[in-house]
């Protein structure tokens, strides 16, 4: 079985590279200067010349407060327009799709913990842009999951644990947002569960991923840097204003995730393991 990995340098891209090299399995992962997914043409070509099995689209743009103005183009390019070459590609040449989607297709009004099957509603254009890319999956007929996840931290690339750490060795004070609730989601976690859903063959559909348990940005922190000596308040979110709308309680379930016999860590262990691996 080969795998074709899109966004080779993304953080999810490398993390993904790495759990393949891992398992010892044939895969091909291109950047954005080898493929470019905006581009039809060259997607149908490097298909036909890759053929293959099982299609891990990780590329994605995700700078959300650029996508409000200056980035609003190329974030509907790459995660709409982009997705849907993909995925169509994915239907002529047979092969399975698994795009990752976000918590931004929700509003955030929900008190309790967002289904798969609840109405979208997302509230930036980084959001709009990703529900867009989730329908072109679905209307192109492939063999495809979509994957909501959030929070996102891990070995590569810039995230809210590097920044935390950034931070925390040049100021003794830190302020963080206490009123968005969510649940990061380790990289390493969410590539194993990608990889999983192939393995079991599990039902064609959507399905969020994070780690289980759930936090704010300023329980995120304080668990990161537990170990720093460096103080910590919160703030509110009207404190730390943002160009796009951020989801004040985006908790996604993970029942569908864990009933396809996927074991789900804890965020809490998830970042104990990805930081004793950083040492």
């Amino acid at each position: 079985m080969k795998y074709l990995v899109t966004g080779a340098h993304g953080q999810l891209g490398q993390e993904l590279q790495k759990l393949l090299q891992e398992r010892d399995l044939s895969f091909v992962a291109l950047d954005s200067h080898q493929l470019d997914i905006t581009d039809r043409t060259t997607v149908l070509s490097v298909f036909a010349a890759e053929q293959p099995d099982v299609v891990l689209h990780a590329a994605a743009y995700t700078r959300v407060d650029l996508a409000e103005d200056e980035g609003r183009v190329i974030n509907w390019q790459v995660n709409v327009e982009g997705t849907k070459n993909i995925a169509d590609a994915a239907k002529q040449y047979g092969a399975k799709l698994i795009a990752v989607s976000t918590d931004y297709v929700f509003d955030g009004f929900n008190d309790g913990e967002y289904q798969e099957t609840d109405a979208v509603n997302p509230q930036n254009a980084y959001g709009r842009a990703k529900l867009a890319g989730e329908l072109a999956v679905t209307e192109s007929g492939a063999d495809a999951y979509i994957v909501r996840t959030s929070w996102v931290f891990g070995e590569f690339g810039n995230n809210f644990v590097y920044t935390m750490q950034r931070l925390a060795a040049n100021h003794p004070k830190l302020t963080v947002v206490n009123d968005q609730l969510g649940r990061p989601t380790w990289t390493r976690t969410l590539a194993e569960f990608m990889l999983h859903l192939v393995a079991v063959d599990a039902e064609y559909g959507i399905y969020h991923l994070s780690n289980d348990n759930t936090a704010t940005w300023f329980d995120f922190a304080k668990e990161i840097l537990k170990n720093v000596p460096v103080k910590i308040d919160p703030v509110t979110s009207s404190e730390f204003p943002q160009k796009a709308y951020r989801p004040n309680h985006a908790v996604m379930s993970l029942e569908k995730a864990k009933s396809t016999g996927f074991l789900i860590p804890s965020w809490q262990e998830a970042l104990s393991t990805f930081l004793s691996e950083s040492e």
